[in-house]
């Protein structure tokens, strides 16, 4: 995968790849050869895992297909690729815990990258407005797999499923009461991590960094809370 390639480009070689090896080795490729790790095996892997995902509950439909192209914009040219990792993935014998830990190995340095994908496969388990107890299972268990802290689940469920009342220190990784100074180290590191250069910086997809901006809107609201707590 030359740096001239178009991110397009890419994933279609990654998919000729995967033909003959299967989705889960070139996944553990990836793992292997951080240097060659970019946009494609990003994106390799969330589609790998959205589709795992859905086959959970049963079978992949081109409708949860389109559901995923809610978010995840491609165009039509580029259709049946998509499907064709959706295919890929649903061929493997391997389940949604195993590509989990293959992605987990691909960004084991890289946390961050992690909460990126966690995000996208919320977006996937609330495409259809409700988020099923099964789906919730699931990303649970992506997070502890990928071995991300409580704050960044209570982040991502926030941005998808509402702010509850006790929520805004668990969403900013800090204990209440804790000192003002505190409370704007936290906020302006998170803002560091999730502003939409960062996620660009580590690879997450141009047309996948608005998930950024949910992110931000939480981190921001529970920031703006806590400190009317201390006016």
């Amino acid at each position: 995968m030359t740096h001239g390639m178009s991110f397009w480009e890419k994933v279609e070689a990654g998919i000729a790849e995967a033909k003959r090896r299967t989705l889960g080795a070139v996944l553990e490729a990836y793992a292997a050869q951080k240097q060659r790790r970019n946009e494609a095996a990003f994106s390799m892997a969330l589609i790998a895992l959205s589709a795992k995902m859905a086959k959970a509950d049963g079978i992949v439909t081109d409708d949860e297909i389109d559901a995923f192209r809610g978010y995840f914009h491609f165009p039509d040219s580029e259709a049946d690729k998509v499907r064709m990792v959706y295919q890929l993935a649903q061929q493997d014998v391997a389940g949604f815990t195993e590509y989990l830990t293959r992605v987990a190995k691909i960004f084991d340095d890289a946390p961050e990258v992690l909460e990126d994908v966690l995000d996208c496969l919320f977006h996937v388990a609330v495409a259809d407005g409700v988020a099923h107890p099964r789906e919730l299972q699931l990303l649970e268990e992506a997070a502890k797999v990928f071995g991300l802290a409580k704050p960044a689940f209570h982040r991502l469920k926030a941005v998808h499923l509402g702010l509850g009342a006790d929520d805004p220190y668990l969403i900013l990784g800090i204990e209440p009461g804790a000192p003002l100074e505190a409370i704007k180290a936290a906020y302006r590191a998170l803002s560091r991590d999730h502003h939409p250069d960062a996620l660009m910086a580590r690879g997450v997809p141009s047309d996948l960094v608005r998930i950024a901006e949910g992110r931000m809107a939480a981190i921001n609201g529970a920031y703006e809370q806590i400190l009317t707590d201390y006016s």
